[in-house]
Order: structure tokens, then C-alpha cells, then sequence
């Protein structure tokens, strides 16, 4: 390969960092520096007590110009943590910062190994594989590419309203996609919002309004992303944007037709949680963004049986003449330069538990909860349950949240929300008990936990179990339920209630799966998207260009959700300021004299980089570096830059000689 014939003469720098008493508790960083230093093509070797610090870069620095290093190896923690801050101090000193190595003797090496002369022989060894793989590292350029100044938000509940509205305020053209009539998502149905008891609607309500009139967003409501194309700065976009049959130009909102609906208050409303009822042709919220009517297909007796009556009475009540049956799915395609994915969360559906009780009248969620306590609810904020008001309720936390055997991690909000939720049952109900079955109680937010203490002074009743002691509900009469659970202390209890609140896990929203593939998004282990880095990269994805907002990322509160989002929207910012971004230079690369043109390296590549055209050719701005291509190509065509086969062979070799 062509950059391979650049590589001038060695002169190797090597610094072992102590990393505190992490790497040097276990190993003795003295000695593997003084065996560094005796290497092939070494001209220093040192340790030092911390080398990211600013004193550890600069003796680099230092180093490369006097000992005119045109390579470095640094041996402390993982590459994903520093590698980035040492390239940039090489390259501050003259350096090429691709001709910079790195060994992971922390996680690889002292963590995960007892002190002695075995931890320090492998120290040793991961050192002098570095050192042999930087001899033949070879200088590499970065290449530029301008970039489109406009970005699309996919998610229009409260993080992709904020990221919008962020990046819109810059003064970039942005398009908001959201699948659903409304933008809002999960919070407009929210009554209250802990720990302040402010009301979610108006909170929500002027930004959703602001998000509609801005100027520099386009609003794409009953849209779905179904292909991108591209890389950062030129990503091409085909949404599918699905038929309301209503005009949304001339629909004035009046209602007229969602009364004259032969199917009036007979559907049952999916904002409502099905506790209340809508039309065929309905807004989801008096509140809604756009405020304009759409019609359900799948209920809508004129789209199913073709006939309604002598002819569609929405139709004929229709003052602005503003439904049309006549609309189809449409095909968008935008150009944009970034993206930023806030897709919200679902609810587990706790029919998938039987245990809780969920077939039963008496038990619903929280989010069903919301909707009975609300005053735009369909009990006008009344809580009743079989037409009269619950006197015994229960509350169940982790109903599907840290559960060894399903979902493993802690929802967040549950604690909180169920606090606020029991403060709201004494608050409109004050003759009523309240229990609140837990097994730990998380209040980690500001303000969380003198509110927790605030419920508690109220009278509601905090009953913990142990983590892993079942709960059960079980129907023994037409009064109500029983909740038996086994207090921590192991005594037995059991509540006669009339109403139980399940604190279900909060998931990934559906389709997250398939918009991982069209986005080449990775997931984490529990389905949602994950982000580059947990600590230094915890707004962007592996695909750069495209960066993530709320709890599409991991569950989280609505504080923590406009913060990322608001974060996310700098970050997607950032490269349609420049105007222009650079491409890392470590792709995929492809020898024409020994490509066969099999197609191996088209079909494995996951952000579809490589195109055929009787030899393979990659888009290196495309291309991610992964290596899939390298490892299947039976030519031994295709190779990564900074990781050739050589490169690799030679670690292996000094390995083998040790």
C-alpha cells in the first residue's frame, strides 16, 4: 500500500504512565520503562506519575523536538479514554499524530492482575508489541468535506422539541420528524412533574407552539425515516410521510367532524391509555401540534368497508371542506449534514407479568395513572376506579426494572413518580391509605429527596421488600385485590386494595431496532442506542454525524432529557458553523492489482461504504475502519490503514520472542 512507502526511519519515544497507584500499585513501571528504553528504534524511554496531565503531554512535546521523535508510544489506560489527547499533543509538537501507538497496560494489565513479576513480564509485553507496531506506522492526512447547513431532529417529544429548537435558534434550517399527528410525546400526558408539582402542559404547551411557528423548522408530522444515505455533513434522507385525509392547510381544528363521526367516542383513545374514547377522525389532545384532525384507517368505516352511509358524514360537516380520502403516502427526500435521534421510550406492558395482577380493573400503570389524575383526562382529574374513589392504594415499584432475568437496569423515574403520584391520591382523595411496596428508593435528583420525605410526612406508608421477593395480586373478591409481598424484615403482608399503580420499566420505543439498521446506530445489551463514550462522548454515536438525545440513550427524567438534548443540538451544531468537517483517515483501502472483484467486502460492510465496480471502492468518508472487509477478503486486497497485516504481524511477532 502506498502510504507504507512514506515510513522514514524510527525514533521511538515510550512513556509509562503510573496512572496514580492504578498501573504502578501492580506493576513496576520503572523497570518496563528501563526494558522499553533497550527496544529496537528507542530513543527514550520514561515514566511518569500521571502523562495525560498537562506536564506529561508537555514532556512529549518536549521529547519530539529534541530527540526529533517521529514516533510515540504511550503505555497507561484504554485508547478509547486518551488516544485522542496524545495524538493532539504529538501533532502540537510537529508530530503526525497517526504515527502515535498506544498500549493498554491499565485495564489489560494492572487491573486485572495481582502485583508481582508476572504483571510487570506482561506490562513488558504489551509495551514491546506497541513499540514493534509503531516502527511501521506510517503518516496519514486527514481529508476535508463541506458540510449541508441543515439538520434533522427524528422524535418530536420533549428532547427532539428542545434539539430543534436549539439548533433552529442558531439560525440552520432543521426538519423535526415525528410518526405520530402530535408532537409532545410521553410528557403531554403527564399531569404533574416532580419534585415542583408544576403541570406538564404548560410547560410543554409554548414550546410545542414555538416549535410549529418557528421559522427555521420544517414540521413533519405522521412521518417516518425509512432510508439515509451519506456521512456527516451530506446525509440524504427519504421520509415517508403517511396520509391524515385531511387537508392540513385548511383544517381550522373546529371538532365539527369528530362530532358528526358515526364512530363518535366509540374508539378507545391510545393517549388516554384506552381509558377514555375518540372518533375515527380525531386530534390525540385538545393541546395538539398541529392542531389539525386526522383520520384512523384502521377504524375509519369509509377507508375499511368503503361506505359510510349515503356518504362520509366528517365530510359533510366539515365547514372548511378540509378532508380529503384522496391523500396517499408521499416520499420526502431532504439533505441534511447532521441528525440527532430522540426517540423517546415505550412502557413495558405488564401483561407480560402475571403475576401483577394486570388483567384485573383495579391495577394500571402509572402512565394510566397520569391519565386519570389530569384534569384534561377522561375523568376530568378525578381518580376513580369501577365508578367510585379508591380508598386503599398500593403503589408497586420495579414492576420490570432491575430484574436479573429481564430488563437489569434501573428505570430512574419510578421512585420519583410514584411519590408524586401518592402525594396526588392524599391530595385529591384525603381520606384514602396509600402504600408504597419498594426495594430501594432512589431520590437522587435535585429537590428528590425533600420531596420523598415531604410524601412520607403526608402519611403515605413505604413498605420495603427484598429486591428479588415476589410480589403477587390475586382477585379473591368483587370488592378489590389483594397485594402479598414479604416485608424485608421477612414478616408476610398482605393489602386488601382497591386501586394498584404498577411502576412499569421503561423500554426502548418501537421500531428502534429497524432505525438502528437504517442509521448504522449500535445498541447496548438493553435495546437502547449507545452513545460513543459513556464519559467523554456521551452525545454522539459510533456514526459521526448523528448524535442522540433523552431516552432513546438510556432512561432518564425530563430535566436530564432537555439537558441532552440541548446538548445534542450543540454537538450537531458544531459542524454546520465550520461548514466544513475532517474525515479520520483510518478506512479501508483497496490494492486494484489484487482485487478479484469477488463482492466478499461489499456484503459485510455494516455502513455500507464499499460500492463494486469490477474492483471494490471505498468511500472513505463513509468507511468506519472496522475491519470486516480486512478479515474477509480472500485476495488479501483490502487492508485498514494503521492496522495493516504487517502492522498486526509484527505485534505478534515481538510477542512471540518475549
Amino acid at each position: 500500500m502506498h502510504d507504507m512507502q512514506d515510513i522514514e526511519e524510527p525514533r521511538i519515544g515510550v512513556y509509562i504512565c503510573h496512572c496514580g497507584v492504578n498501573i504502578a500499585s501492580t506493576v513496576d513501571v520503572a523497570e518496563v520503562a528501563d526494558f522499553a528504553s533497550k527496544l529496537p528504534c528507542v530513543a527514550i524511554a520514561r515514566h511518569y506519575q500521571y502523562m495525560c496531565s498537562d506536564p506529561g503531554q508537555e514532556l512529549i512535546k518536549k521529547d519530539i523536538m529534541e530527540y526529533r521523535l517521529n514516533r510515540v508510544v504511550v503505555a497507561s489506560c484504554s485508547p478509547r479514554m486518551h488516544e485522542p489527547t496524545f495524538r493532539k499533543a504529538c501533532e502540537d509538537a510537529g508530530m503526525n499524530p497517526y504515527c502515535f501507538e498506544m498500549a493498554n497496560i491499565r485495564e489489560h494489565c494492572a487491573w486485572v492482575h495481582l502485583a508481582g513479576a508476572d504483571t510487570t513480564a506482561k506490562a513488558k509485553s504489551l509495551v514491546a508489541s506497541a513499540v514493534s507496531k509503531a516502527a511501521l506506522l506510517a503518516p496519514l492526512a486527514r481529508k476535508k468535506v463541506s458540510v449541508i447547513p441543515r439538520a434533522m431532529v427524528i422524535g418530536g417529544g420533549v428532547s427532539g422539541i428542545y434539539a430543534a429548537l436549539e439548533v433552529a435558534d442558531k439560525g440552520f434550517e432543521t426538519y423535526l420528524v415525528e410518526k405520530e399527528p402530535s408532537i409532545g410525546g410521553h410528557m403531554a400526558q403527564l399531569d404533574k412533574t416532580f419534585p415542583t408539582l408544576d403541570c406538564s402542559a404548560c410547560i410543554l404547551t409554548p414550546k410545542m407552539v414555538e416549535v410549529a411557528s418557528h421559522k427555521n423548522i420544517h414540521l413533519l408530522t405522521c412521518s417516518e425515516v425509512k432510508e439515509v444515505e451519506g456521512y456527516i455533513g451530506n446525509y440524504k434522507v427519504k421520509i415517508e410521510k403517511k396520509p391524515r385525509y385531511v387537508d392540513e392547510r385548511k383544517c381550522t381544528g373546529c371538532g365539527d367532524c369528530a362530532t358528526a363521526c358515526r364512530l363518535h367516542n366509540r374508539i378507545d383513545s391510545e393517549f388516554d391509555m384506552g381509558m377514555g374514547k375518540r372518533s375515527a377522525i380525531y386530534i390525540p389532545f385538545p393541546q395538539a401540534v398541529p392542531t389539525v384532525y386526522t383520520v384512523d384507517a384502521g377504524h375509519c368505516l369509509y377507508l375499511t368497508r368503503g361506505k359510510c352511509g349515503k356518504s362520509p358524514a366528517c365530510v359533510d360537516a366539515c365547514p372548511a371542506n378540509a378532508i380529503d380520502f384522496t391523500q396517499s403516502s408521499t416520499e420526502i427526500e431532504i439533505e441534511v449534514g447532521t441528525i440527532i435521534v430522540a426517540t423517546g421510550y415505550e412502557m413495558l406492558d405488564p401483561a407480560e407479568m402475571p403475576e401483577y395482577g394486570y388483567k384485573y380493573e383495579e391495577v394500571i400503570t402509572g402512565l394510566e395513572f397520569e391519565r386519570l389524575s389530569v384534569a384534561s383526562g377522561p375523568t376530568g382529574g378525578k381518580i376513580e376506579i369501577n365508578g367510585r374513589e379508591p380508598k386503599e392504594v398500593v403503589f408497586i415499584s420495579c414492576v420490570g426494572s432491575r430484574d436479573r432475568e429481564g430488563n437489569t437496569y434501573c428505570s430512574r423515574v419510578c421512585c420519583m413518580y410514584i411519590a408524586k403520584q401518592a402525594h396526588l391520591v392524599r391530595d385529591k382523595i384525603p381520606d384514602a391509605r396509600v402504600h408504597v411496596i419498594y426495594s430501594d428508593m432512589r431520590a437522587y435528583g435535585k429537590g428528590f429527596e425533600e420531596f420523598y420525605n415531604r410524601v412520607m410526612a403526608e402519611g403515605v406508608e413505604y413498605i420495603r421488600k427484598e429486591l428479588e421477593e415476589p410480589v403477587t395480586i390475586t382477585k379473591d373478591s368483587e370488592e378489590g385485590v389483594v397485594v402479598r409481598t414479604r416485608r424485608s424484615t421477612g414478616e408476610e403482608i398482605a393489602i386488601e386494595a382497591d386501586l394498584v399503580v404498577l411502576a412499569t420499566a421503561i423500554v426502548p420505543a418501537r421500531g428502534a431496532e429497524e432505525l438502528a439498521k437504517i442509521l448504522k446506530l449500535t445498541r447496548s445489551a438493553d435495546g437502547f442506542f449507545m452513545e460513543a463514550h459513556p464519559k467523554l462522548r456521551p452525545l454522539d454515536s459510533f456514526t459521526d454525524g448523528i448524535y442522540i438525545a433523552g431516552c432513546c440513550q438510556s432512561p432518564k427524567d425530563i430535566p436530564d432529557s432537555v439537558a441532552q438534548a440541548v446538548g445534542a443540538a450543540q454537538r450537531a451544531s458544531i459542524p454546520l458553523m465550520q461548514g466544513e468537517v475532517e474525515i479520520e483517515p483510518l478506512v479501508a483501502e483497496v490494492c486494484p492489482e489484487l482485487c478479484t472483484g469477488c463482492g466478499s467486502c461489499e456484503a459485510v460492510c455494516p455502513f455500507g461504504a464499499i460500492t463494486l465496480d469490477e474492483k471494490a471502492e471505498v468511500n472513505e468518508v463513509i468507511c468506519k475502519g472496522c475491519g470486516s472487509c480486512n478479515a474477509i477478503c480472500p485476495s488479501g486486497a483490502i487492508s485498514t490503514k494503521h492496522f495493516r497485516d504487517m502492522q498486526i504481524y509484527a505485534q505478534i511477532e515481538a510477542l512471540s520472542h518475549l
